[in-house]
């Protein structure tokens, strides 16, 4: 390639790049669903969404949902001790919430997370929960707020304000789609899924919608996630549903080993759906359910990855062999969150000793002569060496695919986790470099 074609498709990547930040048309990333999901409806849940331009032109970056009388919400919240004004609100309306015969709120916005903004950071949470509480003729706690973007500027809630009502005028039962693609920053698709199950016989629906791009390594939720059932589960069963899928949903994925100050995952249940009340997540009657809930974040969570800044190859860490399945998931973390990693897969090498150096890294316990590692089926290395049967040529091959796993057994104990990362290239740089030019 000349240094003229160099130079084009250097450009090429950089409006890509920037056109994903400023919310115009950009490449979508080559990890996505080649179609958008069929995004069922939720008896009892309606959503809207419209431009306010918080931070974008030319398109949607506030999204409102309701969901009807008498139903139940859960949510978790990043641990960051710097979280944002709405974190906050929502971690305090959700400890005080009692059951009404009012409905609930939820608005988000796209392009300021009204994070680190002070006192200024309160007051815009608080107009915000007031202005959708008196659209929807209910109480401002029983509001929840989220907003992501930009770190630091304060959020001129003065323009979400004015869409206020007319998003509550335009609540339909199937704006998913449009919720979903309202929330995005850098991400260049919309990341939504729907699935189904069954409780006593009932058919029961889960429906949700994620955002996330690029300051990804969850502490209990990821950037922004909204989730919603039909199914009759009481609060106290919902939250351990929600805490039991997000550790192998969310909390088990990472972009770039940043935790954003903003993450909020909420799940509300209708309880719409014809069957008696669940209060106990134990419940034999929850088995379908849970199966089908922890599949939705997974798929969920697996999009925002996908969609990971710059990214072009899928990795599903293995981590196997350790001394608890805490301890596997730190070293499967070691690994994920490697740039040496994450650079030689984005390059396409095979260079596996960078695997056994975030094992001991980690901190983690590991026996360096009974490390086994597997690139998909390709045996490694083992035995504190490498395989005696592997090729060069055959890691490289691998490489290649999209769709990559890497396995580490570390000969410890029967500990194990699985987590999902991306590769780290150039456009990553490109994109946070100019994230507020």
């Amino acid at each position: 390639m000349s240094d003229l074609e160099n130079i084009q498709q250097e450009l090429a990547a950089t409006k890509a790049a920037l056109a994903a930040i400023k919310g115009e048309d950009a490449t979508v990333s080559p990890l996505a669903p080649k179609t958008l999901p069929h995004i069922l409806p939720i008896s009892g849940v309606t959503l809207s969404a419209v431009t306010a331009e918080v931070r974008y032109t030319g398109r949607d970056d506030v999204m409102m949902m309701k969901l009807d009388s008498g139903s139940t919400i859960a949510g978790v919240f990043t641990k960051s001790s710097t979280r944002s004004a709405p974190v906050l609100w929502c971690e305090k309306a959700l400890s005080q919430l009692t059951e009404s015969s009012e409905p609930l709120g939820v608005i988000a916005n796209a392009g300021n997370s009204n994070a680190f903004t002070g006192s200024a950071g309160e007051e815009s949470t608080k107009a915000m929960a007031v202005g959708t509480a008196e659209a929807l003729g209910i109480q401002p706690e029983r509001v929840f707020v989220a907003s992501t973007g930009v770190i630091g500027e304060r959020l001129p809630h003065q323009k979400i304000e004015a869409v206020i009502e007319k998003l509550a005028n335009t609540l339909d039962a199937n704006g998913w789609s449009q919720g979903a693609a309202a929330i995005m920053t850098t991400d260049t698709f919309p990341k939504t899924a729907s699935t189904q199950c069954e409780i006593d016989g009932e058919t029961i629906t889960i429906s949700g919608m994620a955002k996330g791009s690029g300051m990804i390594a969850p502490d209990m939720a990821t950037m922004l996630a909204f989730t919603a059932t039909d199914a009759n589960i009481g609060q106290a069963a919902l939250q351990t549903l929600l805490n039991e899928g997000t550790a192998i949903s969310f909390n088990a994925v990472t972009v770039d080993g940043d935790t954003s100050t903003s993450d909020t995952l909420l799940l509300g249940a209708t309880r719409k759906a014809n069957h008696s009340r669940i209060e106990d997540a134990k419940d034999a009657r929850l088995t379908d359910f849970r199966t089908a809930l922890n599949k939705l974040l997974q798929d969920l969570a697996h999009q925002v990855v996908r969609d990971g800044e710059g990214a072009s190859k899928f990795i599903e860490v293995k981590v196997t062999g350790a001394e608890t399945d805490a301890s596997a998931k730190k070293i499967a973390l070691s690994i994920a969150n490697s740039p040496l990693v994450k650079t030689a897969f984005a390059g396409e090498d095979p260079n596996w000793g960078r695997i056994v150096m975030a094992v001991g890294k980690s901190g983690e316990k590991a026996d360096r002569d009974a490390l086994t590692i597997k690139f998909g089926d390709i045996l490694v290395a083992e035995k504190g060496w490498v395989a005696d049967s592997y090729r060069e040529e055959d890691g490289a091959a691998y490489m290649r695919a999209q769709d990559l796993v890497v396995s580490a057994d570390v000969g410890i104990g029967s500990g194990q986790a699985t987590v999902w990362t991306c590769d780290l290239t150039y456009a990553y740089i490109r994109i946070n470099a100019d994230y507020r030019s």
